[in-house]
This record gives C-alpha cells, sequence and structure tokens, in this order.
C-alpha cells in the first residue's frame, strides 16, 4: 500500500502529476512501457524494486531517474507514519517543487 498511499499524498501537490503501479502481477495497477515513458522521476520503494524495474524494463528507461526510498513493507495505506514519511523524503529529489499544496 506504499505506493498508492504516495499517490494519494502527492497528488495534490502543485506542478507535478503522479501515478503509481506494481511490478507484481497481482498490482491493481502494473508498469507499461507507456506508464515508465510518460515518467521523468520514477519512485521505487526498495532496492529489489529498482533491480526488477531495471531488469524487465530497461529499454525503456533511459532518460528517466529512478530513485529508491528504501521504505519497508509495513504499513496499511494511508497510515499517518507512511504519509510523514514520504512527506519528509520524497521532496528534497522534486527540485523546485518541494512545497505541500496551499489551501486557498
Amino acid at each position: 500500500m506504499r505506493s498508492p498511499t504516495a499517490e494519494q499524498v502527492f497528488s495534490k501537490w502543485p506542478g507535478i502529476e503522479v501515478a503509481s503501479a506494481g511490478l507484481d502481477k497481482s498490482s491493481r495497477e502494473q508498469v507499461s512501457p507507456e506508464l515508465l515513458e510518460w515518467a521523468d522521476l520514477i519512485f521505487v520503494m526498495e532496492r529489489a524494486h529498482r533491480n526488477k524495474l531495471a531488469k524487465k524494463f530497461r529499454g525503456y528507461l533511459k532518460h528517466q531517474r529512478v530513485i529508491c526510498l528504501n521504505i519497508p513493507d509495513e504499513y496499511p495505506y494511508m497510515d499517518p507514519r507512511l504519509v510523514k514519511l514520504f512527506e519528509t523524503v520524497v521532496p528534497p529529489h522534486l527540485g523546485t517543487i518541494d512545497r505541500p499544496p496551499t489551501d486557498v
């Protein structure tokens, strides 16, 4: 539930578009060449995910940065601890898009 949580957390941030997908066949949304080509920046939760992604989709990872967050699979969907962790570790990788949305 890490990737869907990250998608939910960052879906309202200004200036970025997000999507989540998994490498496992049981994933609700699976990683595809089209999704990889769409992305500028790809976050994975574990090194094993980065390795599997590189092995399976090497030809589609030419211009994207793949960043491993090293977040273990121990959180339920939207767990406040996981949300806080994402809000801490992801923004430094977003460059100028490192602020949460403001309420208007």
